[in-house]
């Protein structure tokens, strides 16, 4: 029987799918706006938090590394942006300078994690990571004496947004006759930054390297015994996973335009994991969403509220990951070969 959808026997499906989800993505910001434009900027950080799983899913996902402490490499970003373009140290700095820096800052500590972790996996590699995130915030929530640096808990304020010449992002302004807020200019930035950083990804994994770090995902070992450097490959996966980290902090810096230590705590790490397995803009909403439903139907029902929504919403994380596991261990949209891999297994078994 010939599926409804052939897109093998016919790729003009494709290319109409395409069309379709770039006009429904670029209309989008104008539809939320007649909501409120509190779900347009709600709508700019799911998308900074896809950026952060596309950079994590490069450590976990590719190389199969398990990194807890991925958060780190966000406040790394966020924090060097904020240090160069605000009133902390008197450097304003324009952003197509700064992103740069914090991504190569970011890579940095990326292989200043990765090299002492070289020979963990696992659980240990796992708690190392953890760790390693919890220390570099700590370091960011005391780095107020005796030299003020990152000025501690209070955190930095007045942050300069992003400024191309005359063009700034953070104000409303006619774009061709039509009026663009600021969170809708800096929903196409992130959109654009996006596809690149998914571009990036897709030809990573269809490289040489990208099937290098499936080598040591599926068995260092034997990878070792091919010929391949394991080492350097650990290491360039943790730098870049890092990177994309160190770009995406960058961008919350300049659209919040304040950051503190508070921002980058251990539950953001275990959401981005759970992101990479879940999908990042689902779990975005999900507390917006229990926000509106949840609270109200605790009050209509009890008169108060009993149970948080942000325990709601990690019960339903926690579940939804125990599902996925038990019933779709290859991911809910799973690529042909991880697919085919896991069903050789299976038959093998």
């Amino acid at each position: 029987m010939t599926p409804l959808f052939d897109t093998r026997g016919n790729p003009k499906l494709v290319w109409a799918g395409v069309a379709i989800v770039t006009l429904a993505l670029l209309v989008l910001p104008f539809a939320l706006a007649q909501v409120g434009t509190s779900w347009v900027r709600i709508t700019n950080y799911a998308i900074l938090y896809v950026l952060l799983a596309l950079g994590l899913n490069i450590v976990v996902g590719f190389a199969g590394l398990l990194d807890l402490g991925y958060i780190a490499f966000y406040a790394v970003g966020a924090y060097v942006y904020a240090l160069l373009a605000s009133s902390q140290f008197g450097l304003h700095l324009p952003f197509w300078m700064i992103l740069p820096i914090g991504a190569l800052v970011a890579a940095f500590f990326g292989v200043l994690l990765g090299a002492p972790t070289l020979k963990l996996r696992g659980d240990y590699l796992a708690i190392v990571t953890l760790g390693f995130g919890e220390i570099v915030r700590i370091f960011l929530n005391n780095l107020s004496r005796p030299v003020n640096i990152t000025n501690g808990p209070q955190g930095i304020s007045r942050i300069d947004p992003f400024t191309l010449g005359g063009f700034d992002f953070s104000k409303p302004e006619p774009v061709l006759g039509v009026m663009f807020s600021g969170p809708i200019k800096y929903y196409y930035l992130l959109l654009a930054v996006v596809v690149l950083i998914l571009v990036v990804n897709v030809r990573l994994q269809n490289s040489r390297i990208g099937r290098a770090w499936e080598a040591v995902r599926e068995d260092e070992t034997a990878a070792r015994a091919m010929g391949i450097n394991t080492t350097h490959m650990k290491l360039l996966a943790f730098a870049m996973g890092a990177t994309f980290g160190g770009v995406a902090g960058g961008m919350f810096s300049a659209i919040q335009g304040f950051i503190s230590p508070e921002s980058f705590v251990l539950v953001e790490s275990i959401m981005v994991v759970a992101m990479v397995v879940l999908g990042a803009v689902l779990l975005s909403f999900v507390p917006e969403i229990l926000r509106w439903t949840v609270q109200p139907v605790q009050e209509a029902l009890f008169g108060r509220m009993l149970v948080e929504p942000e325990v709601i919403r990690m019960l339903i994380f926690g579940l939804a990951l125990v599902l996925v596991m038990l019933f779709r261990p290859a991911g809910l949209l799973p690529s042909a070969v991880r697919k085919r891999e896991l069903t050789d297994a299976e038959h093998a078994a």
